[in-house]
């Protein structure tokens, strides 16, 4: 019996009482762990409070959910010692050297960021640093910063509220709604903090396939139809790492297909500004069950450290309450900061002129690697997805050239995707050296091994 001499029934008891009897034998591998509502019920406890500890135990990798068939104690690797690396530090290793030219990182060129310097003068001299530095009170959101937000949002939202970025307010909403064993929606490839993300909270991630448009509207009737899905994470426009953007008839096909699900659906819009198509949401179609998050941080710093997020009120409130009990609110110093940069000409003008330069350089790059038989859909934003006939060696190929470019494995949501991919940022292209790159970019594409690949089911 688990309970059986259970004194501290907090979330932190359970867990470490759960732990203690997994790694005393106890609890075998494969053990088949009760409901988190039975759970409860045993231990005169809430169910938030059990699936809080089913969480840290999944975080931990010490349970599994499986979904209807349950969820169950883990089977630890061999040798393996603290918590595994997620996919996001695999792709950023801390100990990555320096290369010639790095087009791994998936981040804007800072050369094109708009001058922070005349905000933070006009904030000087009007006060406002004396202002909005003093108070604990008012409101979570700047008003002058959610009129700006509200003149071109994708629809009339119910509520607004500024969180620390895309990937902070993508967190606190999947904290808020998706428990232990959901499943979840992704794109297929899937920005990986994504996964990371839902690995967390023991979700499982539910991959439907995409093309230029976005999700394919058969593969995601098909999830619903399988898997019943909690919720929906997608990437409106500029997808990383595909690039790919929503088009007006793909909304109302996806929107349509949803038409009948209570799945909440969270859009992470994080290349505001700086992507071609114009803003799109499933919002327009779906107001009470949508999500829409816009960052800044690719147009205007990524250090403004600021995300939008506008929905109905039912989804967002339990964040803004949680939050108010740790960090509050986002700096009204860096709403004030932003909120003068989108009304500002010159910030608007730098903004802009970086959006051409991003197509202008994934356009010439294209271009080049077309001559070398490459044909690649026009992304939007500032990543490329090249297939290559084998991810390690086309990885030393570029290695030896002294160029580094992002592994697609850690965006692969299934363990074996039909082609092998690199993710290439193109807001880091030299624009003098492209037919130089697209040269090592082609001959990457078509490396392969130098080894003979072992296939798992082989007998020695």
């Amino acid at each position: 019996m688990l309970t059986a001499d259970l004194d501290d029934r907090t979330p932190a008891g359970i867990a470490a009482a759960v732990s203690r009897s997994i790694r005393s034998g106890a609890l075998p591998p494969g053990t088949r762990l009760p409901t988190v509502r039975d759970m409860a019920r045993e231990l005169k406890v809430s169910p938030a409070t059990v699936n809080q500890a089913w969480r840290a135990l999944a975080a931990a990798g010490a349970i599994v959910a499986r979904g209807r068939a349950g969820t169950f104690v883990g089977t630890p690797p061999a040798g393996s010692a603290g918590t595994p690396a997620g996919r996001y530090q695999r792709l950023h290793p801390r100990s990555d050297n320096a290369f010639r030219i790095d087009l791994s990182r998936g981040v804007p060129d800072p050369a094109l960021l708009p001058d922070l310097t005349a905000a933070l003068r006009v904030l000087a001299s009007d006060g406002a640093i004396d202002r909005l530095s003093a108070t604990y009170l008012g409101e979570a959101v700047l008003p002058e910063l959610e009129r700006l937000v509200r003149a071109d949002w994708p629809w009339r939202a119910e509520r607004f509220t500024v969180l620390d970025g895309a990937l902070d307010a993508v967190d606190r909403l999947l904290t808020a709604h998706v428990r232990l064993g959901d499943a979840v929606v992704v794109e297929n490839p899937c920005f990986p903090p994504f996964l990371d993300l839902l690995a967390r909270l023991g979700a499982r991630p539910v991959p439907v396939g995409m093309d230029e448009s976005g999700l394919l509207p058969g593969d995601l009737a098909a999830a619903l139809a399988t898997y019943a899905p909690t919720a929906v994470l997608l990437q409106p426009r500029a997808q990383n790492p595909t690039g790919a953007s929503l088009s007006a008839r793909r909304v109302r096909e996806l929107a349509a297909v949803l038409a009948d699900s209570p799945a909440v659906v969270v859009e992470d819009d994080h290349c505001a500004g700086i992507a071609q198509a114009p803003p799109r949401s499933l919002g327009a179609r779906r107001p009470d069950r949508t999500v829409h998050i816009r960052s800044y941080s690719k147009s205007h710093g990524a250090d403004l450290r600021l995300a939008v997020a506008a929905g109905p009120g039912r989804l967002l409130d339990p964040v803004i309450e949680r939050r108010m009990l740790g960090p509050g609110w986002t700096s009204r110093l860096l709403q004030r900061v932003l909120a003068h940069m989108l009304t500002d000409a010159e910030a608007a003008a730098a903004v802009a002129a970086a959006r051409r330069a991003y197509r202008a350089r994934a356009d010439a790059l294209r271009k080049a690697l077309a001559g070398h038989g490459i044909a690649l859909p026009r992304p939007d934003g500032i990543n490329l997805w090249l297939p290559v006939a084998d991810e390690n060696a086309a990885m030393i190929s570029l290695a030896a050239a002294g160029i580094k470019a992002a592994p697609g494995g850690p965006f692969e949501v299934t363990e074996h995707p039909r082609t092998d991919h690199l993710r290439v940022t193109v807001a880091a292209v030299p624009e003098s050296g492209i037919a130089d790159l697209a040269a090592h970019l082609a001959a990457a594409a078509s490396a392969i091994p130098t080894y003979r690949r072992v296939r798992r089911t082989e007998q020695f």
